[in-house]
């Protein structure tokens, strides 16, 4: 018979009858005993393992006996704690750019079959920011942007700066969940923009909240980057097979899911690049999708005449080398998604075939929303309208039925808290302002008890400087494209509350501008945010919205989560309308300085 080796600790507990946290001898004796049993005495001095002591040792068959009752007393115990076991696993998918409002999800079929049929899909589910960097810190903290202060992409505005690592990283649900010492915590992805950045400790940098870190320097890349292992650089080249970077975070998931300890839940978060540009396919999905283009809704390469400036300065119709290239990107978008497909089927097969599927909770969401011409803007996202800040949400786990929809209001700031619930912690504990949405999953929570708003928050930028191809746009825009439409500007700056109830389906917006541009949309009627209504809705309307604004800005915590305007407990207080309020983003200008 072949001869078996002892390779390490580790690899002992995954041997059978050995699974559990045990000592090394306590492992030692177990396999000594099994492979007698399996395969005779004769068989065991072969092994690298058995010293002389053991082999003294192992001739009386009374200590063979003793042997035997150690390892099924071990055994028994390790079913007991597994049985007694009962909080759920968790899995969280964060794409990067994915939208839902023009035909993202199409390409995910597996996914779709595998999360959303299996589960529940939420279809009015909104970021706090359309933009990486403030999105990913409000899942993460579950705040909004005016209560973590990352108001862009970049080091000055607070992604993944010192500043954030001191007073932001400590309050993560990650740490909550290590903090209180029962979940066993996983990730791999991109993590923040300017994660790994030298100025802000570079990728020796693990963020408190997680056992095992594979975390992406800087931002999506496919190939030619950079991973923290666990603090340590890895570096990455150009072969597919070992570096095109969904595939990678993949076969890492993968190896976790098989090597992690069976006697504690764990919380998995795989951030993937996708569908962010630089839109890097796999080779095998390169040709698909030829004919597809982006699609031509209603709000497609028209002009957006009744929208803030920097809506109308796009050209109207667009350039045909422009139109190509958007339809191009599209296509390279959903190349790309292919393959977080196959991530996806790959995760849920390896919990199906360990047994945990059952017991794990599994979400699939994205960061924020994109547009593709849409009001004649090429390509990017950063605007107000639904096609940047609205994103996909499915969820699948124990006690949610399979093929539900529901279209109750859920924020990228609920996130942090679902996850808390499901993992046995009390939100109301923590700082966050969103709230959970596991009572709707399992069925215990609807329209009556639930809320009818949230905030969105974005703060524009700019160059100080023309751009020399762009002379006559002037100082203040940035993200130009060489026809000179720009997709975003100092005073891009907005905020706004989007409503979701029965009586109501309705967007206000309010520019931080010299004009005080205000931006209403009824989406049940104009569901493409054809026309601006904030000149002929009732006055009163605008000045209930304008107050539950200002409240939504300086709210923090369970403030955040008070009835809207919609809803039958709201109580409007014209007194409060004027108060001294100091705009947030000052306050957030002076934060960072």
């Amino acid at each position: 018979m072949a001869t078996r080796t002892f390779m390490n600790i580790n690899d002992a507990k995954r041997l059978i009858g050995c699974k559990a946290d045990v000592g090394r001898w306590a492992l030692v004796f177990c396999r000594i005993t099994e492979s007698y049993y399996a395969e005779g005495l004769a068989n065991e001095y072969k092994l690298g393992y058995v010293t002389r002591r053991h082999k003294k040792m192992v001739s009386s068959p009374l200590v063979i006996l003793h042997f035997i009752l150690i390892c099924v007393t071990l055994h028994c115990n390790n079913l007991a704690e597994a049985k007694t076991n009962v909080r759920p696993n968790i899995v969280l998918i964060l794409t990067d750019d994915l939208d839902v409002s023009i035909g993202g999800m199409i390409p995910l079929v597996k996914t779709k079959k595998l999360i959303g049929d299996a589960g529940i899909t939420f279809t009015n589910t909104f970021v706090a920011s359309p933009l990486c960097c403030p999105s990913r810190a409000s899942i993460l903290t579950g705040k909004y942007p005016h209560n973590h202060h990352v108001v862009n992409n970049t080091l000055e505005g607070n992604c993944s700066s010192t500043a954030w690592q001191k007073t932001q990283e400590p309050d993560s649900f990650p740490a909550f969940l290590q903090k209180h010492g029962t979940y066993q915590t996983f990730f791999a992805g991109k993590y923040l923009n300017e994660y790994g950045s030298k100025k802000a400790g570079g990728v020796e940098h693990v963020p408190p909240g997680w056992d095992h870190w594979f975390a992406l320097e800087r931002n999506s890349k496919y190939y030619n980057y950079t991973l923290s292992v666990n603090g340590r650089a890895q570096r990455h080249g150009q072969n597919y097979s070992e570096d095109y970077l969904t595939d990678v975070l993949a076969n890492i998931s993968i190896d976790f899911l098989e090597n992690k300890s069976n006697r504690r839940p764990f919380f998995m978060m795989v951030s993937t690049p996708a569908p962010h540009s630089p839109w890097t396919a796999a080779p095998q999905y390169e040709s698909s999708f030829s004919n597809v283009k982006a699609p031509r809704d209603p709000n497609f390469n028209i002009h957006g005449k009744d929208k803030h400036w920097l809506i109308r300065q796009a050209k109207t119709p667009m350039t045909n080398s422009s139109v190509e290239f958007l339809d191009n990107a599209y296509r390279k978008r959903w190349r790309t998604l292919l393959s977080v497909d196959d991530l996806v089927e790959k995760v849920v097969k390896k919990l199906e075939v360990r047994g945990e599927l059952s017991n794990t909770y599994i979400i699939f969401t994205s960061d924020n929303g994109y547009h593709t011409g849409q009001f004649s803007l090429p390509m990017d996202k950063r605007q107000l309208y639904e096609f940047d800040i609205r994103v996909p949400l499915l969820v699948r786990g124990p006690d949610i039925k399979p093929n539900q929809t529901s279209s109750l209001l859920v924020a990228n700031v609920d996130l942090g808290p679902t996850i808390l619930d499901i993992a046995g912690y009390n939100v109301n504990e923590t700082k966050m302002d969103g709230m959970s949405f596991l009572p709707i999953m399992i069925g215990k929570g609807n329209s009556s008890t639930w809320r009818s708003d949230v905030l969105v928050e974005y703060e524009g930028e700019g160059s100080n400087i023309s751009d020399p191809a762009c002379p006559l746009l002037g100082p203040g825009v940035s993200e130009c494209f060489p026809d000179c439409v720009c997709e975003d500007s100092y005073n891009n700056t907005y905020a706004c509350v989007r409503t979701v109830s029965q009586a109501a389906n309705l967007q206000y917006c309010e520019f931080d501008d010299n004009e005080v541009f205000v931006e209403v949309y009824n989406l049940t009627a104009d569901p493409f945010q054809l026309s601006n209504i904030a000149k002929s809705i009732d006055q009163e309307v605008l000045e209930k919205m304008n107050h539950r604004l200002m409240m939504l800005q300086s709210c923090s915590g369970q403030s955040c989560r008070t009835p809207g305007v919609y809803d039958s407990k709201f109580r409007f207080d014209p007194r409060l309308m004027f108060s001294s309020l100091v705009p947030h983003r000052n306050k957030l200008r002076q934060t960072l300085k």
